[in-house]
């Protein structure tokens, strides 16, 4: 089995809750329910038809480097030429810089397929994205000429260059230097690891966004500038810069990580994207895209796993189920295989409902209500990188213990996926960092009104499923009820304490209170999207997908959702471990 796009519920979640309808009429696209559908369906064919099928090529063969070229896997530059070809990588660029002009959102779905027919591949075309969109908010009409077409095309591709050998997140302590030829351009030397696609054979060029600092630059991360480093200069000629090594990882081995060398002789030449010493603001441009994306990729992949499990609990026959006719059922039929299916089938929607609504907050950024939508996108996003990182790492271990020993063994290909799925709370600001910002910088937003905002929005949902009244969705309403009025106390103490200057009450609760937040949203986006079913059950449409979605709604509240009052207690009562974690830790 290979990975197919759930083009039906992508649809669905983007209609009925991120509410793709109103952004297209925000932006003025005269598109059709059944032109989004065709879009997709496209999209899904060449996700499943053209990269899932190298997935397993890319784990087992990797990216191995020889006189200082990195060769992909076979077959990998084809189906990127067949993705560049079909515009898939400009999707939601605009128009005047060669892309589709499609809204985020409608782009969000299709990179949650390019993620999840293959991570390792999807990595490429995510990395360019954010390169574009730092080039877009902060270039020179100049680097914006020469650079920005054949990236949004995907003829080129770009990469971020932040982590050091000596330095991690922390990129207070960087050391790469960037000095001034006279000429408007700048000699770049120093090393980057951890460069995703930094050598490759693609694409014909590859533009480095390099972050380094100059010489009289201000101490800390107030001195770091950021630069457009090619490959191939204008001219034509190689720039003084090398992939040094690849590096050997758990996982997504179809994808070079590499190490990079700037200026073995005597400098790679770069241009200043922005103003001097402001790179990290513009670097951050780039990065905040990047965690959507990154969240996407955990929807993809955890949707993967949740097929390949599904599959197999289907064909695998063991032991014989309560009431069944025949003396050996299929695995499927046991209470606890369905439970962990439908945990994994409910994680995964909710994560992608939660990224769905991140993008929408950004398309309508652009809209009337933009300072709220932004803000919004901004509170979310954190939220949806880490909540659906998380979840695939859950959602994918689920995988291998439903294949049970077939699982342990690299056959059957789901521990490929828990491999790979084990570096996504990890980059792109690991998901701890990503809990404190949602705490620190992005609970204060407009004083508190944007969260509280966002908790009015999640009471509305269950008040009207509440009204709905439907049996179907069993004890969903008060549970989801009970679940907002514990994030609502949570986030009131978090608000207070920093409030008062005390950050040592709110740090500690702040991994707990973002998965308090996700998973209460989460249970908001299944409810949305199973009242929209049952209004159309009600309306008399006889789709099956519509009762399921109830149910999985319901399996959520029930099942999942209570964890929200212990996670609750842990953020209220749990924070002073200072004392413990000083005795504990210097054993």
């Amino acid at each position: 089995m290979t990975y197919r796009a759930p083009v039906a519920e992508m649809v669905h979640t983007l209609r009925n809750v991120a509410g793709l309808d109103a952004i297209l009429a925000q932006s003025g696209q005269e598109m059709t329910p059944e032109d989004v559908t065709a879009i997709l369906e496209e999209a899904a064919k060449l996700a499943g038809e053209r990269i899932a099928p190298l997935n397993r090529v890319g784990d087992r063969h990797g990216t191995p480097l020889k006189d200082g070229a990195v060769t992909t896997p076979p077959g990998w530059s084809e189906a990127y030429h067949a993705f560049v070809e079909g515009g898939w990588n400009g999707l939601g660029a605009p128009v005047e810089q060669g892309g589709q002009g499609l809204p985020h959102l409608l782009a969000a779905a299709c990179t949650e397929m390019w993620n999840g027919a293959s991570l390792a591949f999807g990595l490429c075309p995510l990395l360019t994205a954010g390169g574009i969109e730092a080039l877009s908010a902060h270039g020179s009409e100049a680097l914006k000429d020469r650079y920005l077409e054949k990236l949004v095309t995907g003829e080129w591709t770009a990469t971020m260059n932040l982590t050091e050998p000596n330095a991690g997140s922390d990129l207070s302590g960087m050391r790469t230097r960037a000095e001034p030829n006279g000429d408007g351009s700048y000699r770049i030397t120093g090393n980057k690891i951890f460069i995703t696609y930094g050598e490759h054979d693609l694409a014909d060029n590859i533009v480095h966004l390099v972050l380094a600092r100059l010489k009289d630059a201000p101490a800390g991360t107030r001195g770091i500038s950021l630069f457009a480093v090619p490959k191939i200069l204008p001219d034509g000629s190689r720039n003084d810069l090398r992939c040094s090594g690849i590096e050997h990882k758990l996982g997504i081995h179809g994808s070079p990580t590499c190490s990079m060398a700037f200026g073995d002789q005597g400098g790679a030449i770069g241009w200043l994207i922005g103003e001097e010493n402001r790179g990290l603001a513009c670097m951050f441009t780039m990065m905040n895209s990047a965690r959507l994306n990154v969240g996407l990729q955990g929807v993809g992949v955890a949707e993967a796993a949740t097929q390949k499990a599904l599959d197999y609990a289907r064909e695998r026959r063991q032991g014989r189920a309560p009431g069944a006719s025949e003396p050996v059922s299929a695995i499927v039929a046991h209470a606890d295989v369905q439970r962990t299916l439908l945990t994994m089938k409910a994680y995964t929607a909710a994560a992608r409902g939660i990224c769905y609504l991140t993008a929408e907050a950004l398309d309508a950024a652009d809209g009337p209500d933009g300072k709220a939508a932004f803000e919004r996108a901004s509170l979310l996003t954190p939220v949806a990188k880490a909540f659906s990182t998380d979840i695939a790492n859950e959602v994918t271990s689920l995988g291998v213990q439903v294949h049970g020993g077939m699982g342990f063994v690299e056959e059957t290909g789901a521990a490929q996926l828990m491999r790979d799925a084990r570096i996504l709370a990890i980059y792109e600001g690991t998901n701890g960092i990503q809990a404190i910002d949602l705490v620190t910088r992005k609970l204060p937003l407009s004083g508190g009104d944007t969260v509280r905002r966002q908790i009015a929005g999640l009471r509305r949902i269950a008040e009207t499923l509440l009204k709905e009244g439907s049996p179907a969705f069993g004890h969903a309403a008060p549970r989801l009820r009970d679940a907002i009025g514990s994030l609502d106390r949570a986030t009131s103490y978090l608000l207070g304490a920093l409030a008062s200057n005390r950050p040592e009450e709110a740090l500690p609760g702040a991994t707990p209170y973002l998965r308090l937040f996700g998973l209460v949203q989460g249970a908001g986006c299944l409810a949305t999207a199973g009242l929209a079913s049952a209004a159309a059950l009600k309306a008399g449409e006889t789709d099956p997908a519509h009762a399921a979605r109830i149910a999985l709604a319901r399996f959520f509240a029930e099942n999942l959702l209570p964890a929200a009052s212990g996670l609750e207690q842990a953020i209220l009562e749990g924070g002073g471990f200072a004392d413990e974690a000083a005795t504990v830790l210097a054993v």
